[in-house]
């Protein structure tokens, strides 16, 4: 007979949320070069849109960081509106240079409010998409079975 599923809740797991997105690239290039600026400063901070503009092929690196905010906020369970923003999710890179996240604003209220200790991104691309991932660990200790 099968083990019976267990949710993370119900098993004491220190998962909090689990959040994944997918973006486009070409879709991604032509709102940038639609709306330009306008966009740019509505989603992403200035040291993530001075990384993205660095790079050979920067509405790939937009995409992704758009799939890294739109991921995490999936994982927070409230998706991009209130109370997190675009701008609450900030895109950074890691000490070893993998994506990273730093919270402000109404997601790093939320997340201290529901006991979210660690966020976990991962992100990678294709020629024609990004997609990004999201894992949120509790910092509570809950029992385990």
């Amino acid at each position: 007979m099968p083990a019976p599923a267990i949710s993370p809740a119900s098993a004491g797991s220190d998962v909090f949320g689990l959040g994944v997105d997918l973006v486009e690239n070409e879709r991604m290039r032509a709102v940038l070069d639609r709306w330009g600026a306008q966009f740019k400063g509505r989603v992403f901070l200035p040291a993530e849109q001075r990384y993205c503009e660095a790079c050979g092929r920067p509405w790939q690196h937009y995409a992704g960081r758009f799939a890294v905010k739109e991921a995490v906020s999936k994982a927070l369970g409230t998706g991009i509106g209130r109370p997190v923003g675009w701008l609450d999710i900030e895109v950074v890179r890691g000490a070893s240079g993998a994506p990273a996240v730093r919270l402000r604003g109404g997601a790093r209220k939320l997340a201290r409010r529901r006991g979210v200790g660690r966020v976990l991104v991962s992100l990678a691309h294709t020629r024609n998409y990004a997609v990004a991932q999201a894992l949120l660990i509790s910092s509570r200790k809950t029992e385990k079975m």
